[in-house]
């Protein structure tokens, strides 16, 4: 079809066309300039011929089936797999559980349930990653139901129901055992053992290991295992389960736990050193004559009777200067002073006071305070006595006899 148009208004990008035709829904059609002749102004007529080309239009419809062919093929054809459950290992109270890994073709991921016993038991964490998992907290001999949900943008897909039974007390089938550092001759007793009642042994600490056996707390595997809460036991756990038929707590077959034993004998306790009796007072030194030692117990004992005598009365003189307004000045006659110096040459010779001796010094003391409270007898503080040393340093109280 041949159409005839005025141009109306050039620029750049748009050009006008006008028509006289009236059945044309608006006398102006916006055309673009790029695909008009060149040395077009305004007022200038163009022809413009309007045809349908169906070669090309068969060849872009052969083109487009075949890419949807293609799309249908490469992702249109597979579909997510039903997942497959199937039971790893059972004990008394606990159960593994494992899968194939998930396929779910062109499709994405929304989640991955467990169930059991046709109630959620919660959702598989890292699904793409994981292919197992461990159920604990069964009761003994009893028998459970157990399939997975697999949700995805392509459908729901659900497993078929596993039955599961764990094991009676008396049934070692399903004790998986890793052995860390042992003996040689221990591990080999420890495999044999390990046959007789019909358990198994792991290369390394994986989902389904139930107890870790060693006899030094060291090691990855070790390690691994104490991180994933295995028990870690002795080699005696294995074999007072073969003794008794049945499957054994751990708590005293523990690594860290203390070995029983036969009780040990009752340490003596220790007894303390026999206390030392008190030293006798040194030996007084060796006189010349046996006479002088007799001279010197005499000016002792003399001395301790002269103090209580002594002591008595300046109770009584304190008395009697609380009821006199003037206190009495004692006075020594010549006798007495000669006494006092008689006594005096004898306490060189004396010996370190013993408990007597302290009982005079303690007398001296209690005389000295008298005196300091009587603020009247200054005098008498002027006569007081001076004390008199021995050659090895003791000093003595002179008392008035």
């Amino acid at each position: 079809m041949l159409v005839s148009l005025t141009v109306g208004k050039v620029d750049a990008g748009v050009t006008v066309l006008l028509t006289p035709d009236k059945r044309l829904p608006t006398p102006q059609i916006e055309f673009p300039s790029i695909l008009l002749p060149p040395n077009i102004s305004s007022g200038s007529i163009v022809d413009i011929n309007v045809s349908q080309n169906a070669t090309k239009e068969s060849s872009e419809e052969a083109k487009f089936r075949a890419l949807q062919e293609r799309i249908f093929a490469s992702f249109g054809a597979a579909e997510p797999a039903t997942p497959m459950l199937r039971c790893r290992n059972a004990t008394q109270t606990s159960v593994v559980l494992e899968w194939d890994p998930v396929e779910l073709a062109t499709a994405d991921l929304t989640s991955l349930t467990l169930y059991r016993n046709g109630q959620k038991a919660g959702n598989i964490p890292r699904p793409l990653q994981m292919h197992s998992t461990k159920i604990s907290g069964l009761a003994v001999d009893t028998e459970y139901t157990f399939h997975l949900v697999l949700r995805t943008s392509a459908g729901t897909r659900q497993s078929e129901k596993l039955a599961v039974r764990t094991h009676k007390m008396t049934d070692l089938s399903g004790i998986t055992i890793t052995t860390g550092f042992l003996p040689g001759p221990t591990k080999e007793a420890l495999a044999q053992a390990v046959e007789r009642i019909g358990a198994k042994i792991a290369d390394s600490v994986r989902i389904d290991t139930t107890h870790f056996v060693t006899t030094e707390g060291r090691g990855t595997a070790w390690e691994k295992a104490v991180e994933n809460n295995i028990p870690v036991v002795r080699p005696e756990w294995v074999e007072a389960c073969e003794k008794n038929g049945r499957i054994l707590g751990v708590t005293k077959f523990y690594l860290d736990a203390m070995r029983p034993g036969p009780p040990s004998e009752a340490t003596p306790s220790s007894t303390p050193p026999p206390a030392q009796k008190a030293q006798p007072p040194p030996p007084p030194p060796q006189s010349e004559s046996k006479d002088e030692d007799e001279d010197e117990e005499s000016v002792i004992e003399g001395q301790e009777d002269a103090a209580r005598d002594e002591l008595a009365e300046k109770k009584d003189e304190h008395k009697e200067d609380k009821q006199e307004p003037e206190p009495k000045a004692r006075r020594q006659s010549g006798e007495e002073q000669k006494m006092r110096l008689e006594d005096k040459g004898g306490q060189k010779l004396a010996l370190r006071p013993s408990g007597s001796k302290a009982s005079l010094a303690a007398s001296n003391k209690e005389e000295d305070d008298d005196e300091d409270e009587n603020g009247g007898e200054k005098e008498e503080g002027k006569e007081a006595k001076k004390p008199a040393s021995t050659p090895d340093g003791d000093s003595f109280q002179e008392v008035q006899l």
